[in-house]
């Protein structure tokens, strides 16, 4: 990790120029997250080798969406990280700093990409939650920095992959996911606590839907309630909803479970009070493109800003 950090550095350095000339203007930036579905290089880790098809196909999407800012699960490691980076430089998207946070599954990790200088890091790694008289261990790192937009706007970013949906033998895997949601919960309370006015936003995959506990956990309630963006395909529907405060009707999905033939929407992009103003809804959106479903069985999730505090 130091030799990343090394290159950030540089990288930082040689691009201040272009960073501190930027124009005074409004512009708007874009921000992603993608469950890439097991991203990795090398056998042995008990899950498969991501395929060449697929890893083009992924880089096909992200070349689609041209994120500023994209957070990421299901990474293998910092190998798979710099491999993803390499493809993506290739198709003209340059990411030069970058975070990637391990947790206790050493396997699969949360990263995040940006075209932007990343200020602070303070992602947590070693969580733990009491369940049942056990102690058991948060599975993936809760992913938390400061991303420093064209010099002008500050985003505080939390990257999340909660527990799977898949049974376990420890505990039962809703709970565990609750009691991860209460932990990300509590740090954005930390986080709001702080500075209530503060670009924050959540991106990833929570692994379960909008009316369950896990969301009402992390959504919260009170004048820290995050926004849920709920973006849709781009496919022409304007219908209202049919009911009044309920959503209107949107292709939502993200996820598809195979086992089930279902379709879900799990992943994320959640908005603290202080950014929903910077919010741009028309132009945040859930992707579909051919054959997504090579890439991975996740869709991803975009969400567009304007970089300045309203």
């Amino acid at each position: 990790m130091k030799m990343g950090f090394l290159l950030r550095i540089v990288i930082a350095g040689s691009l201040g120029g272009c960073i501190v000339c930027t124009a005074a203007e409004p512009q708007s930036f874009r921000v992603a997250t993608y469950n890439l579905a097991n991203y990795i290089l090398q056998e042995g880790t008990g899950r498969p080798v991501k395929s060449e098809e697929a890893k083009a196909q992924i880089g096909r999407a992200i070349q689609l969406i041209q994120p500023d800012v994209l957070a990421l699960q299901e990474v293998g490691g910092l190998p798979a990280l710099e491999d993803l980076r390499q493809r993506l430089q290739l198709l003209g998207l340059d990411y030069p700093w970058y975070e990637l946070a391990p947790g206790w599954d050493t396997n699969i990790q949360v990263a995040l990409l940006s075209r932007w200088p990343i200020l602070a890091r303070r992602s947590h790694t070693n969580e733990t939650y009491l369940l049942n008289g056990r102690r058991l261990h948060v599975s993936r790192a809760i992913l938390e920095v400061d991303v420093e937009i064209r010099s002008r706007y500050r985003l505080t970013m939390f990257v999340v992959h909660l527990k799977s949906r898949r049974p376990v033998g420890v505990a039962d895997q809703a709970d565990m996911r609750l009691e991860e949601a209460r932990i990300l919960r509590s740090k954005i309370e930390e986080r709001l606590a702080r500075n209530p006015r503060a670009n924050l936003l959540v991106a990833g995959d929570l692994n379960d839907v909008k009316n369950s506990r896990t969301l009402r956990t992390v959504i919260g309630s009170g004048r820290h309630r995050l926004t849920d963006t709920r973006p849709a395909e781009r496919n022409g529907d304007t219908i209202a909803a049919v009911r009044p405060r309920a959503d209107p009707p949107r292709i939502t999905w993200t996820h598809f479970y195979e086992v089930e033939d279902s379709y879900s929407r799990v992943d994320y992009i959640l908005l603290a009070p202080g950014m929903v103003a910077e919010w741009i809804p028309e132009e945040s959106y859930v992707l579909a493109f051919p054959n997504w479903g090579l890439a991975s069985d996740h869709r991803p999730v975009v969400a567009t800003f304007i970089d300045e505090d309203r």
